[in-house]
């Protein structure tokens, strides 16, 4: 008995390292985006970096011992603490820990890179290079960060909570939010090519992420298991989903079972799993493709 809890311990230990690894690598290229390419062209990609590359321009000179302005990582971080409770409280985000991770790591090598190069940007006049290339290695980032079950916070937070128990669409919702903050800098600004090159930016990060993201992001799992009060007991106290009984009889021995249906995100679905096979290690469990059409499953 002991040697499959090693296996699977091993198991668990290395996708932490890979999952770490690529949240390392994927803070890394968003601060490179960020320092080096966007924010000094004043291109703002929407969320929670868009808003604090408008501040960073906005306060230089504001302050005697902060004449660079405002510095964009400690502003992200700012913003992305709130937005990290309210993930937690009204979605019960599950990769909290990764999260954390990730949004402080790339508040620190954007102020590490902006501190290193002095704010210059890494292709001289060349606006179109820097929204193209920034917006592409932003989206390689962003790619990481979810082959790694984490997010980093950011606006999409508010999305998904104003999306919740609505018929709103979180994709539309993220839209509508980068839009508005993208227009902030246009206010700010008062130049066009503003909004132009960073909708541009926002399109070829978007393009990249779908090139490398082509799953569903919604896998529909059912559960079979003989501990399923546990289960549900997990899955709605610690993971903060949602989910149904189904009923059903066995092919074999015709015994009557309790199956649990649910939706989970795909960020979500390897902890399920694990924890899952920890309470029933044999339990059945089967995941397909799914959308949610509707705001929660078992309501």
């Amino acid at each position: 008995m002991e040697q499959p809890l090693k296996l699977v311990s091993n198991a668990t230990l290395k996708r932490n390292v890979a999952d770490y690894t690529l949240i390392v690598i994927g803070a890394f290229l968003q601060a490179l985006s960020y320092s080096l390419f966007l924010a000094p062209y004043k291109i703002v990609p929407g969320g929670v970096y868009g808003i604090s590359i408008v501040l960073h321009h906005v306060t230089q000179g504001l302050f005697s011992f902060m004449p660079e302005g405002l510095p964009m990582g400690a502003t992200a971080l700012f913003f992305n603490v709130p937005l990290l409770l309210l993930a937690m409280k009204k979605l019960g985000l599950a990769s909290g820990p990764k999260t954390i991770v990730t949004f402080v790591l790339i508040s620190i090598f954007t102020d590490s890179f902006s501190y290193l190069f002095a704010n210059q940007p890494l292709v001289e006049n060349d606006s179109f290079i820097a929204c193209f290339y920034g917006g592409a290695i932003l989206g390689l980032g962003v790619t990481c960060v979810f082959r790694a079950q984490s997010t980093s916070a950011g606006t999409d937070v508010l999305a998904r909570v104003i999306a919740q128990n609505s018929n709103l669409k979180v994709s539309n919702m993220i839209i509508v939010i980068d839009s508005t903050v993208v227009m902030l800098g246009l206010l700010v600004f008062q130049d066009w090519s503003v909004p132009l090159y960073s909708w541009f930016a926002i399109f070829v990060f978007g393009k990249v992420v779908e090139m490398f993201q082509t799953e569903n992001p919604n896998r529909a799992v059912f559960i079979v298991s003989q501990k399923t009060q546990a289960i549900k007991d997990l899955i709605v106290g610690k993971m903060g989903m949602r989910g149904t009984f189904l009923h059903g009889r066995g092919m074999y021995e015709g015994k009557e079972k309790e199956i649990i249906f649910t939706i989970a995100e795909r960020k979500d679905l390897p902890r399920l799993k694990d924890e899952v096979k920890e309470i029933d290690p044999n339990a059945f469990i089967s995941t397909m493709h799914a959308s949610k059409d509707s705001p929660r499953p078992g309501i």
